[in-house]
């Protein structure tokens, strides 16, 4: 579709619109936070494809996207034990982003009820 091309300032626009995500950096690249915790950042790994975004994900979901949409999601050695899947920008739709990125928030979100102590009774 001509004109409707993803970039970072797309991402940036829609990840900015969810609850508590700031704009950031992770070595030097630019990237989206919650609360402090990476959600997606631009992938600056020498084994991504230029034009790339990382996002977080569980693993679960990176799979399915692989498997559903390869041109579109992948993953390199670098990345693989971690929970991201590899985004190439030039394939993705707006609407697409827009569902990936709420799913990554609600991944992280999620890491972080995970993480969190119970509280002692008095």
């Amino acid at each position: 579709m001509p004109g409707s091309k993803i970039t970072f300032d797309t991402v940036q626009e829609i990840g900015l619109a969810l609850p508590e995500v700031v704009a950031s950096t992770v070595y030097g690249a630019l990237a989206l936070r919650l609360r402090g915790k990476l959600l997606a950042c631009k992938a600056i790994n020498k084994s991504a494809e230029p034009d790339s975004l990382g996002v977080r994900i569980d693993f679960e979901q990176r799979d399915a996207l692989l498997a559903e949409a390869p041109q579109t999601y992948y993953v390199t050695n670098h990345y693989v034990n971690y929970p991201m899947v590899l985004v190439r920008l030039s394939n993705v739709r707006k609407d697409e982003m827009r569902d990936l990125l709420g799913a990554a928030w609600r991944f992280v979100a999620s890491q972080e009820k995970r993480k969190a102590k119970p509280k002692k009774r008095a």
